[in-house]
């Protein structure tokens, strides 16, 4: 099964550990990078989706983090 994960954070460094830390679990990127404006922090956010094949079938109680 694939599974699917969306990353987001604000626009710091702590969204690109993020990102390193899912790819060093085994996680790959799927397309680009998104980012917004988020006018009520006052804040840029990235947003990245990152895909990981795995055993099983889909349960919608995964905790798919710790996949």
């Amino acid at each position: 099964m694939l599974a699917y994960r969306l990353l987001t954070e604000e626009d710091t460094s702590a969204f690109c550990h993020k990102v390193t830390k899912a790819l060093s679990l085994g996680w790959s990127l799927h397309g680009g990078p998104a980012y917004a404006f988020d006018t009520a922090a006052g804040v840029m956010r990235c947003g990245q989706a990152v895909v990981k094949e795995v055993d099983g079938e889909y349960d919608p109680s995964m905790k798919l983090g710790e996949l």
